[in-house]
């Protein structure tokens, strides 16, 4: 069976130029009214509040402060977007999800937004799916895996934080992630690992885009 995270000299030198230039922030969006044009192609992050998503996306775009970072949960609460000039794609940074701080209320509103999102935007190509290493699947993943396979939205699994155990025990990690997830039919069989801190694992993300692109 042919491993689908390996990736040819050619796509991860074009997945390093689409990340080269200059990325921006475009937009936040807490309403499904006022999201932007269709226009380009997406791939949007997920994961519990400090997952790293906001981590992941400035190392990937090499602009520490693009994404914000905070020690607080819960404190991405838009749909915010980001891209370059000439990248085919657009990022997406969802809300983080597991915050116990969060009124319910406000947890329920942020729940709509997203699947309304999901659900209808066509030019979303693929959802990765962050979870700590450390920790590995949880409830809530599930839970919010369970709402992008109602949507029928691809998604891949990146573990963050890689860095922070041991590879024996990453191994045993991602082996343990396919098989919570070997039912899920909206999951893509191979998961890539990161961390942002060590810049490991940009290579192949950045290459996954490219090839994303290229599928159109």
């Amino acid at each position: 069976m042919t491993n689908e995270n390996e990736f040819t000299a050619e796509e991860v030198e074009q997945g390093r130029l689409m990340f080269a230039e200059r990325w921006e922030f475009d937009t936040s969006v807490a309403e499904i009214a006022k999201l932007p044009p269709l226009d380009k192609l997406e791939i949007a992050f997920c994961g519990r509040s400090n997952v790293g998503k906001s981590s992941l996306i400035n190392a990937l775009t090499g602009r520490k402060g693009l994404a914000r970072t905070s020690n607080t949960p819960g404190r991405t609460q838009m749909l915010n977007f980001f891209s370059a000039q000439s990248s085919p794609i657009t990022l997406v940074d969802m809300p983080g999800y597991g915050y116990a701080e969060a009124p319910k209320g406000m947890v329920d509103a942020w729940t709509e937004l997203v699947f309304d999102y999901l659900r209808g935007r066509s030019t979303l190509r693929r959802v990765f799916a962050l979870v700590d290493s450390r920790h590995g699947i949880k409830k809530n993943d599930m839970e919010a895996y369970a709402i992008l396979n109602k949507a029928a939205v691809p998604y891949q699994i990146v573990l963050t934080k890689a860095d922070k155990i041991k590879p024996g025990q990453l191994e045993r990690v991602k082996a343990e992630t396919l098989e919570k997830i070997a039912k899920s039919p909206a999951a893509h069989p191979e998961v890539l690992t990161s961390s942002s801190e060590k810049n490991l694992g940009l290579e192949e993300i950045r290459a996954t885009f490219y090839r994303l692109a290229q599928q159109g």
